[in-house]
């Protein structure tokens, strides 16, 4: 983790961690030396996706009825168009820039971490 950058999550913590205790270079000239990837990169966005440190915002009124609009769809594909509209939406609430993608996986975990604030959003309409 770069030096002055605030942790997101458990995962950018663990990664500091290794990178004083001295574990991370020696996993990144194990990696060098043999070509085995540790999975640490995707291990640290997981952890930090299951235990962030930062509290989402608020959707606005425009991203809550997207998103209404949104999940009233079968959502088998999405547009490059949705796609953008989702990735400002995302850097809105969580603070985080996603990149415009392919992965169905990478995709649906997303829309669910937004899916999530929605019904949170939607539960309070409720009250």
């Amino acid at each position: 983790m770069a030096k002055g950058k605030k942790a997101l999550g458990l995962g950018d913590t663990l990664e500091a961690i290794t990178e004083a205790t001295g574990i991370k270079a020696v996993v990144e000239k194990v990696k060098e030396v043999t070509g085995w990837d540790c999975g640490c990169d995707a291990r640290k966005e997981i952890l930090n996706r299951l235990f962030p440190y930062v509290k989402p915002n608020c959707l606005t009124e425009d991203n809550y009825n997207y998103l209404s609009n949104l999940f009233s769809k079968n959502l088998n594909e999405i547009s490059i168009n949705q796609q953008y509209e989702l990735i400002d939406i995302y850097l809105q609430v969580f603070g985080s820039k996603l990149e415009h993608s392919n992965c169905s996986s990478c995709w649906r975990d997303r829309i669910n971490e937004l899916r999530k604030v929605y019904d949170t959003h939607k539960e309070d309409d409720k009250i």
